[in-house]
């Protein structure tokens, strides 16, 4: 596997691996947030992927879209927007967030990245979050 940034070893947990990106919860529980990681060494940008492996990695956005929804579905707080962002200022390793809102979020109608501070899950919360994700991720 491609290393990982370790910044996403301190705010994210490991789901599983799909054909093309790792991928992990965000541990904020403000939000229902995956994060998709291209195992693939030495790309920072979408145009570093080959043509089919940016195919691959829309319809795992996709399948991050579902989880990401199934999370919010199993803490009571359904998403009713699709937020996927692709970044890298922080970490310039190619990743993609693919984040669950609603109205009344804290963030709303704003970019949740810079907004307040991350909130630590419940472990019954993360466990249910977690179990929501590689289900609905088929992991």
């Amino acid at each position: 596997m491609t290393q990982i940034d370790p910044a996403f070893l301190t705010t994210s947990e490991p789901l599983g691996d799909l054909a093309l990106c790792h991928a992990r919860l965000q541990t904020d529980a403000r939000y229902p947030w995956i994060v998709l990681i291209p195992r693939v060494t030495g790309a920072y940008e979408l145009e570093d992927l080959a043509p089919g492996e940016r195919d691959v990695l829309m319809e795992e956005i996709l399948q991050a879209g579902r989880a990401a929804r199934a999370v919010g579905e199993a803490l009571g707080r359904s998403a009713t927007k699709l937020n996927v962002g692709q970044l890298g200022n922080v970490t310039p390793q190619l990743h993609i967030h693919v984040i669950g809102r609603r109205s009344d979020d804290a963030a709303w109608p704003g970019p949740v990245w810079g907004f307040g501070t991350a909130e630590a899950y419940a472990d019954e919360a993360k466990r249910l979050a977690i179990a929501a994700a590689k289900q609905a991720l088929g992991l």
